[in-house]
């Protein structure tokens, strides 16, 4: 069957890829709508499944995975910084402290409608940072286009000082909950 990856980003291309699955980049065109009233995880769940179904309604058939990532810090919402100083502020927040990463995953059968949805949750604890080293951080450039201003698989390597949980998670694609969903709707590896 088909799988279609309803995402941008090249993160979640390449930690697809690692699995072994052929499939498409077929990216959604929705807005992320961000509504602070509902829990994290329903959120990231919400965010992921509109972009799946989005992706499949232009399709016949096929299997659609539709992923959102967002960062929690006590209960606050961190998305993609807009601007640097933005990014400046959201990595003063993180610094130190324990926060959570939540990917919300979803998978549509372009052609019956037939949907999974679920999240992952990962603990990621933040050293102590230095404001030069946020600086340089966010000089980088690396940031801006990340939840929660940083990329655990890149320079931002440097300011985790332990996680609990999906590493995988982090970079924006659980990559065991993905296959045990793929596996529940038909898509196997060993089959």
């Amino acid at each position: 069957m088909q799988l279609l990856l309803a995402s941008g980003s090249p993160r979640r291309k390449e930690l697809l890829e690692r699995l072994g699955f052929p499939f498409e980049v077929a990216v959604s065109k929705t807005e992320e709508v961000m509504h602070e009233d509902m829990p994290p995880e329903k959120l990231a769940e919400q965010l992921a499944l509109t972009k799946a179904q989005d992706v499949a309604q232009k399709y016949q058939s096929g299997l659609v995975i539709g992923a959102d990532t967002i960062v929690v810090l006590e209960n606050r919402i961190l998305g993609k910084p807009a601007t640097k100083e933005e990014a400046r502020q959201m990595l003063s927040l993180l610094s130190g402290s324990l926060h959570q990463v939540i990917t919300g995953l979803a998978v549509v059968d372009a052609g019956t409608g037939e949907k999974q949805v679920a999240h992952e949750t990962t603990k990621v604890w933040f050293r102590p940072l230095e404001a030069t080293e946020i600086e340089w951080y966010v000089e980088t450039g690396e940031p801006m286009d990340k939840a929660g201003a940083y990329g655990i698989q890149g320079k931002g390597s440097i300011l985790v000082d332990k996680i609990e949980g999906c590493y995988f998670n982090v970079v924006g694609l659980p990559l065991t909950r993905l296959y045990l969903m793929l596996k529940e709707m038909g898509v196997s590896l060993t089959a």
